[in-house]
């Protein structure tokens, strides 16, 4: 059998793709940069082999997938095509994959990562599912019927599938170093949603999602009860949430999610559609959704000494806010501390002024250098420039989290895209020493 070898293995698609083709029973071994990652667990778990990147990794008997972080002029890709080996980039790889499957495809601004996992866990409770999320989680097993997996529009990467369903949670202008405007955001999303073959599921109180015309159908979800599937009666609690959701203002079923927030509300509401249109009982629904086991780094939640931490990816503002507001129906009564790592300094320049907006709902933040990628130039850009927008913030160094020691009974939530977990750990670490002190 053919080996797959991944060119950036630890990517969160790669490490996803590569842990689906090995339950699948394929070949798989990869190689990436020596620093650590946390996709990369998974892999060690199966036993998949991770090498440092070098261009001997490459043989003749192999098919080379290659992350999207790399150019053709990396050496093991240069190689490849040296040795007359083929190379197809994982979402062409991805795209005629799924084509064997019912295939899903979640994609939108925010909310992919949930909304993929939701949905996997609820039709793997009613059908053999396969599914790559983008947390770098992938997951393969027998006689597949549906397959999940997360959609990226970054680069328009989106276009390389034609998923049987898509949902689309939400559009918002983001991507700055790519994307023009939010016009151009439009233009990919509109492109996706042509290519989808049998249904598209979109959040109906997101403006901009009204505003797509496809040639299959659409079916709207939200908390409006113009959508075709709405949610009222809604009840929260620190645990979760429970509503009545309507299908055409006909009473369908109450359902409840271990899971808070007006978003995971509307997340869980594409679900539900997606899985009434392929007629799957909304009791297997509920049950499922009982057991959701949660997504990585998505509101993940440790208590350590006293206080509440929070490991969250947010990094945009519309997910800051969704991450605070997730905070205040779980915490209620106790202060809220954000501590947040900007990713990338055209995302941060672009939306300064949404960043300081959605951070001032917090009760006090801390704002770590902007954590800058290797395509961007820095130019006169600081962290210094957002914490002089908003009026309680602070700038936080990794090697020294005094003041956030100070918080005793508070909810501190990590949030960023970059390497804030460095900050997450050094926090750790600190208040275990003065516990023990």
């Amino acid at each position: 059998m053919t080996l797959f070898h991944f060119t950036g293995i630890k990517g969160s698609g790669m490490s996803s793709l590569a842990q689906l083709l090995h339950d699948s029973s394929y070949h798989i071994q990869g190689s990436d940069v020596e620093k650590y990652f946390f996709t990369e667990d998974p892999l060690h778990e199966r036993n998949i082999k991770v090498l440092p990147f070098d261009e001997d990794n490459i043989q003749l008997d192999m098919k080379v997938i290659a992350g999207n972080a790399f150019k053709d002029d990396h050496p093991e890709l240069k190689k490849a095509q040296e040795l007359g080996v083929e190379v197809i980039r994982y979402h062409d790889f991805l795209g005629s994959y799924m084509e064997q499957f019912t295939s899903i495809g979640v994609t939108g601004t925010h909310g992919k990562t949930s909304t993929t996992g939701l949905l996997s866990h609820v039709l793997g409770g009613f059908a053999p599912t396969s599914y790559l999320i983008g947390d770098g989680t992938g997951k393969g097993v027998e006689n597949t019927e549906y397959f999940v997996f997360e959609a990226c529009e970054y680069k328009r990467h989106f276009l390389a599938y034609h998923p049987d369903y898509a949902i689309m949670t939400n559009i918002d202008f983001d991507h700055p170093d790519y994307f023009k405007s939010l016009d151009d955001i439009l233009d990919a999303f509109g492109q996706m949603a042509n290519q989808v073959k049998k249904a598209l599921i979109a959040c109906g109180d997101d403006e901009n999602l009204q505003r797509l015309q496809t040639q299959v159908p659409i079916v709207y979800y939200g908390l409006d009860s113009s959508n075709d599937f709405y949610a009222i009666n809604i009840e929260k609690d620190r645990v979760g949430c429970s509503f009545d959701v309507f299908i055409r203002n006909e009473f369908y079923y109450r359902f409840t999610i271990p899971l808070t927030g007006d978003h995971a509300i509307k997340n869980a509401l594409g679900v539900i559609t997606l899985c009434h249109y392929e007629n799957i009982p909304a009791e297997v629904i509920n049950e499922r959704f009982a057991t959701f086991p949660g997504v990585k780094r998505r509101f993940s939640v440790l208590e350590f000494e006293g206080r509440v931490i929070v490991d969250d990816y947010a990094h945009h503002p519309t997910e800051i806010r969704a991450t605070l507001d997730s905070a205040r129906q779980k915490y209620p009564d106790r202060e809220v501390v954000a501590v947040f790592q900007p990713h990338t300094f055209t995302r941060t320049a672009a939306l300064l002024d949404q960043f300081a907006d959605s951070l001032s709902d917090a009760d006090q933040v801390y704002l770590c250098d902007i954590f800058g990628s290797a395509r961007e130039q820095a130019g006169n850009l600081t962290i210094l420039d957002l914490v002089n927008k908003i009026p309680n913030s602070h700038y936080l160094k990794l090697d020294d989290m005094s003041d956030i020691a100070r918080h005793q009974n508070a909810v501190i939530l990590f949030m960023g895209a970059g390497d804030i977990q460095l900050y997450l750990q050094r926090f750790k670490s600190d208040i275990s020493k003065e516990e023990t002190a």
